[in-house]
């Protein structure tokens, strides 16, 4: 499904879905002044052509003991492909990285991670970078405050 497949009628389902995941097929046809069966036909659509991958729970990160998210930027030693490869697996599967991007500029990668404590964030580093002879250096920005968290994409730009 390319963009020019989703049309105004899906963008306002798919913004009411974000805004809340818990909202019933019957509620986003009273918004949207569809019938609840072409709800359902849309929101099946979508799925299927993977525009909507998944609907998950926030969960606050503080109240479950992560009260640590640091922004690493990380440089590798090699350039060699299965090297890259075998990095780019291990933080895929690490379930402390919660955003792993692949970056054009200074670095090779930017991630996300978070840990219960700075003792905590010191073992993921040693686990994760020092243990690991292909990281040339990585940089760590330690969050102080969220001002700003969403996973909303804006739909009407």
């Amino acid at each position: 499904m390319h963009d020019d497949h989703v049309d105004t009628a899906d963008r306002m389902l798919l913004t009411q879905l974000q805004s809340d995941a818990r909202t019933t097929v019957q509620q986003m046809a009273e918004k949207s002044g569809l019938s609840t069966a072409s709800v359902q036909r849309r929101l099946r659509r979508l799925r299927e052509a993977g525009v909507l991958q998944k609907e998950v729970a926030l969960v606050d990160q503080q109240k479950v003991g992560l009260g640590v998210t640091a922004i690493v930027s990380v440089e590798l030693e090699r350039d060699r492909l299965e090297q890259i490869d075998a990095f780019k697996r291990k933080a895929r599967i690490d379930p402390q990285v919660l955003h792993f991007y692949c970056i054009a500029g200074d670095a090779d990668f930017v991630m996300v991670v978070v840990a219960p404590d700075i003792a905590g964030y010191e073992a993921f580093t040693h686990r994760f970078f020092f243990a690991d002879s292909n990281v040339r250096k990585f940089r760590t920005s330690i969050v102080i405050s969220t001002e700003k968290s969403t996973q909303e994409l804006p739909l009407d730009i």
